[in-house]
């Protein structure tokens, strides 16, 4: 008895432990983001986030335009993929075993895994090129392309966890196929797919890679069309720390603790108010 009781003991000390490792990364990240990117953006006060960015070795200036970017290639790589991930999502669920419904969930789940910065390459090929110059619109279509798999996963995830007898009891209501699944099955996976979601979105709103071959960058221009260069907050902060100057370091550690701000003030509340449906 007392030797289980040690053993118990020594388990659970063992799960804490390794709890803590786990998550010691990421407050070592948040800590580190908050104690460099605070004191930048108290000294820059709100100039930091509307003006644009200061010559080297001089004030801070602003990331107002790469703000902005980041907002406007987050929603447009949510509207063109966005749809797209949700009806691959529905149709890898709703035709399991069907030889195209095999190939797409065993594509998505590659995806999942695939280099982004060949993403970047792959959408530089087909339209950066041909249209002779970086542009917004490039930039969303290769996130859009990085979002899509973690959309579409959760989505066939989420819809697979609904049990099959609310799926037989609305057909033997006489409801068609396609009310069950988009007004009844997707009504009660809401919770998983928004997951599934706002990770996709998270995803994209800090990729870098993808768009040093299709954004381009642009600090010190806001945003001036879907056919021209646009800026980013991940691609500011790439682009700064690897500059010799000392305000551009300090900017990118301000710029980090923006984009963290935004993902917190976003996503959090939004994921905890998703109500979760009683099966």
């Amino acid at each position: 008895m007392l030797a289980r009781k040690i053993k118990e003991k020594l388990f659970l000390v063992a799960i804490s432990v390794a709890t803590f490792l786990t998550i010691l990364p990421l407050f070592h990240i948040l800590f580190s983001v908050f104690a460099n990117g605070l004191p930048v953006l108290m000294r820059g006060g709100i100039d930091f986030v509307t003006e644009t960015l200061a010559p080297p070795d001089s004030e801070l200036g602003g990331i107002g335009p790469a703000i902005v970017g980041s907002f406007v290639l987050t929603f447009l790589a949510s509207l063109i993929g966005l749809p797209i991930a949700v009806l691959t999502g529905v149709y890898a669920a709703e035709y399991p075993n069907s030889p195209i419904g095999k190939a797409v969930k065993t594509l998505l789940l590659i995806m999942m895994e695939f280099p982004t910065i060949l993403v970047g390459l792959f959408v530089m090929n087909i339209l950066v090129l041909p249209m002779g110059r970086y542009s917004a619109i490039a930039g969303a279509f290769a996130l859009a392309i990085v979002m899509m798999p973690y959309v579409a996963v959760y989505t066939e995830q989420a819809l697979k966890e609904i049990p099959f007898v609310y799926r037989e009891g609305a057909f033997a209501l006489g409801l068609k196929r396609a009310v069950v699944v988009f007004k009844i099955m997707m009504s009660m996976a809401r919770k998983g797919m928004i997951t599934g979601i706002l990770i996709g979105i998270a995803k994209v709103a800090g990729e870098t890679a993808p768009l040093l071959f299709t954004a381009g960058g642009s600090a010190r221009i806001y945003f001036a069309g879907l056919d021209q260069p646009i800026g980013a907050i991940p691609l500011l902060i790439y682009t700064l720390v690897q500059q010799p100057y000392e305000n551009y370091h300090q900017i990118a550690w301000g710029a980090s603790l923006v984009l963290m701000l935004i993902f917190l003030a976003i996503f959090l509340p939004l994921r905890l108010s998703i109500k979760e449906v009683k099966l």
